[in-house]
């Protein structure tokens, strides 16, 4: 691999006696991994099914590495459609085990798109509390809608607009903060051809601008007492020891916690830069050290003082059903599903279960909040995509269950209509067991509603 000159002059310098252990990182092939859905499959269930040839990642219980990804191709094997697992970097997996969401927490992840680390924070908060998922990239977002969509997360809210203009709506809110932080993404460089052509010493200065103003306007959203893990894919010291340094000398709140338990990580290197010394407390996963591309992490706490916020309801005056609309929605139910939905809401002729939070965000772009539901169109109810991944199959009265090995299974993923007889209405379609999507039958054939932009090429 061609590397940047000035790259390996600044590795040389930092890594001293390992350089040449660290360039010879960049001759073994790429290390790909896949993390399991917990909401949809426990890791146990998953590992019986004996679907690839799997060894466990030490730092986080549900990710493995694919020993034969290329051979296996998981991103065509119809449980990836049913959102049974995400296919991530190993290394990429570090800082959600870091953060340590629990059931029940207020989590925030500023810079989201594409969603791995969301959908491996929401599995972690099983449904209870709420993620709220922003990423500032009108085209990136929609990469993490449809990922959290995929998991069947029932407790998100996606957001597209900059942390500036969210913090206001936020303030003292989440227990917990990831920034991973967009970087210069050096420890991509063997699988992101374009982070290796871009690559310029200036732009480590210039991302540490953008990463020092996204922390900024992201510090005021913490609870005190709450926990902020700052994370990067490169080797920077600028884009990391020299930004955390910056950031508790600008925020003297917070504090840099240790990261316990992850004995494969190096230790920060403030020395380098004329950093305090507590820098030393963040963490470096170097891929001569790991089996993985590299990460950078940093635990911070902010500090308890006593604070004043009053709730507000996320989207006053909206319930604005007519009778007729609900007998509609009601007449689906009734018809279709073993479940019965409350509290939900119209947008234009969408209709949600939002998520249950106490702040208005009007003001906010909001992508998607809570459970989209379906679409009131002519007298008629359309289920969506999204509440179909939320489902379980014992919530269906109509249900056809295809077996993974089916060729039908492929040709409802693809789109095609299924021709099977006596199903009629909607139904919802699984694959084993797990749901992936809806169909109407007519009593001859079952047309395919599995969302377009879904669909396996």
């Amino acid at each position: 691999m061609n590397l940047p000159e000035n790259f390996l002059n600044i590795m040389k310098d930092i890594l001293q006696d390992e350089y040449d252990d660290f360039l010879k990182s960049f001759e073994i092939e790429n290390v790909k991994g896949l993390r399991i859905n917990t909401l949809k499959i426990d890791k146990y269930s998953f590992i019986d099914k004996n679907l690839f040839n799997l060894e466990s990642i030490p730092w986080c219980n549900e990710g493995f590495y694919m020993k034969n990804y290329d051979e296996e191709r998981p991103a065509k094997h119809p449980y990836y459609h049913c959102g049974l697992y995400y296919i991530q970097e190993p290394s990429a997996m570090i800082p959600v085990e870091v953060l340590d969401p629990q059931p029940g927490d207020k989590v925030l992840d500023i810079a989201a798109a594409p969603g791995g680390k969301t959908t491996q924070i929401a599995a972690k908060l099983q449904n209870k509390g709420v993620i709220v998922s922003n990423d500032i990239s009108p085209k990136r977002v929609r990469a993490l809608e449809k990922n959290i969509n995929l998991f069947g997360i029932k407790n998100s809210i996606i957001l597209n607009d900059s942390p500036e203009n969210i913090k206001n709506n936020f303030n003292n809110y989440f227990d917990k903060i990831l920034i991973d932080a967009p970087c210069s993404g050096e420890g991509m460089f063997k699988r992101d051809k374009k982070a290796l052509s871009d690559w310029d010493e200036k732009n480590n200065n210039q991302l540490s601008i953008l990463q020092r103003d996204i922390l900024s306007n992201t510090a005021s959203m913490l609870k005190p007492g709450g926990r902020l893990v700052y994370s990067t894919c490169t080797f920077s010291l600028i884009e990391n020891e020299g930004t955390i340094d910056w950031f508790l000398k600008e925020f003297p709140e917070f504090k840099v916690l240790d990261i316990e338990g992850l004995h494969s990580l190096s230790a920060g290197m403030p020395h380098l830069i004329g950093a305090s010394e507590y820098i030393s407390k963040t963490r470096r996963a170097w891929p001569h050290k790991i089996h993985g591309d590299g990460h950078f992490i940093a635990l911070l706490q902010k500090k308890n003082s006593v604070i004043e916020d009053i709730p507000q309801p996320i989207f006053p005056n909206k319930n604005n059903f007519s009778s007729d609309e609900l007998s509609i929605i009601n007449q689906f139910f009734i018809d279709t599903l073993n479940v019965e939905e409350k509290n939900i809401i119209k947008i234009k002729n969408k209709v949600y279960i939002p998520t249950d939070i106490d702040r208005n965000i009007s003001g906010v772009r909001i992508i998607s909040n809570g459970i989209y539901l379906g679409e009131l169109k002519k007298n008629r109810f359309i289920p969506s995509q999204q509440y179909a991944m939320t489902l379980e199959m014992k919530d269906a009265k109509n249900v056809v269950n295809i077996s993974s090995k089916d060729i039908n299974s492929y040709k409802y993923l693809k789109g095609e209509t299924i021709m099977l007889e006596n199903n009629k209405g909607w139904n919802l379609i699984c694959i084993d067991n797990y749901p992936c999507g809806w169909a109407k039958g007519n009593g001859d054939s079952l047309k395919n509603y599995y969302e377009p932009s879904w669909r396996m090429r």
